[in-house]
């Protein structure tokens, strides 16, 4: 019989694991049943907060930065580093996670943090810049993010707009001939699982703004800023898929930046060397916190298992609750999915022992699949 080759590729538990983590505890679940397994880990994530974590744990550097967050006080922010390649997360700036428990900005909020970022990794010789988007406490349209890389914004007085989305409203003149010449020779990609536009029913502030605090009447004030921006950016980049990226930080990337738009986990898989380790697996385990609907739109183990079936390699997940049918599991290229809740029903318990639980899964996927 071929020896089994097991290849971890699996994106965090949001709130419990990182990918780091969910890799350590699959694999020590595998050899409690089979003690001589080959296991290799390549944690994934999708352009989402811990798009960075992936990186390094793939062999990337880490940097930190100091830059300013989404209320304008200083946070350190990491990216990551290999050869003249950087992934940036703009969630490291711009994130939700900076904010403090109950405390939101909608209206106020600012990327200025993400374009410092960004050019941190200019300033690191970055030539190849992946800008994962996504966890953002922003609504701007990345107005901040363009400031902050030599872009001013002016209302009809000629002085510099308010921080934030709300402030785009009072926006007269956009001057972009200021932003650092080294983004011209830069290839930026804008790696998010989000397809949405800038606006309108499917827009950032009415599918995203509630999450970051906003008000019915600050989506509809957000929303109405955000199509006047693009009016004097370029109405018609507002329309493309990903504009709508974490706040509309999309937009700004593909209007002023000349980034271009992939799908966050194709980018990462090709980043972190997916294809090589795929090649030498003889089975692959993916998955994430919650496995439901939204996996299934471009999110870590739907893009894991498609590349997997393209190779002919079976396909299983873990997961801490499955809200999905075995047919669209099937459908997705997973063959099986073994989900924490049918061990602990839960939630709270669940979540706090997610790493043991998460262990006794992989004994199952071991005693199912490799022995």
């Amino acid at each position: 019989m071929e020896t089994a080759r097991v290849l971890v590729a699996a994106d965090k538990f949001k709130g419990s694991l990182t990918a780091v983590q969910v890799a350590e505890r699959v694999t020590a679940g595998l050899r409690r049943v089979v003690p001589g397994v080959q296991v290799e880990t390549l944690p994934v994530a999708d352009g989402g907060d811990g798009t960075v974590a992936a990186a390094v744990a793939a062999g990337f550097e880490r940097r930190e930065a100091r830059v300013t967050g989404p209320l304008g006080d200083p946070v350190t922010a990491a990216y990551a580093l290999r050869g003249s390649t950087a992934v940036v997360e703009m969630a490291e700036a711009s994130g939700l996670q900076h904010l403090p428990d109950g405390v939101f900005a909608p209206l106020t909020a600012t990327t200025y943090g993400s374009g410092e970022l960004l050019r941190a990794a200019l300033e690191a010789g970055a030539t190849t810049i992946v800008f994962g988007v996504g966890g953002s406490a922003t609504t701007d349209g990345g107005a901040g993010m363009l400031a902050a890389l030599g872009a001013r914004f002016l209302d009809a007085d000629g002085k510099p707009v308010g921080r934030g989305g709300g402030g785009l409203a009072e926006l007269a003149e956009a001057d972009l001939s200021g932003l650092d010449p080294r983004l011209k020779d830069v290839d930026l990609v804008l790696a998010s699982d989000v397809d949405n536009p800038l606006t309108g029913p499917k827009g950032a502030p009415e599918v995203y703004g509630r999450q970051k605090g906003a008000s019915e009447e600050d989506i509809a004030v957000l929303d109405a800023a955000l199509s006047h921006y693009a009016s004097v950016l370029g109405p018609e980049t507002a329309a493309l898929p990903g504009a709508g990226a974490a706040g509309g930080i999309g937009y700004g990337a593909l209007v002023a930046l000349g980034a271009r738009f992939r799908p966050g986990i194709e980018v990462m898989l090709d980043v972190l060397g997916f294809a090589p380790a795929l090649a030498r697996a003889t089975l692959v385990i993916t998955g994430e916190g919650s496995l439901d609907e939204q996996t299934l739109h471009g999110k870590a183990p739907a893009g894991v298992a498609a590349a997997a079936r393209e190779a002919g390699i079976e396909v299983v997940a873990v997961c801490g609750r499955l809200a999905l049918s075995q047919e669209a599991l099937s459908g997705a290229g997973i063959a099986r999915a073994y989900a924490l809740a049918e061990l602990e029903p839960d939630p709270a318990v669940s979540m706090a022992q997610a790493g043991p639980l998460l262990e006794r899964a992989a004994e199952s996927i071991a005693r199912d699949f490799l022995s």
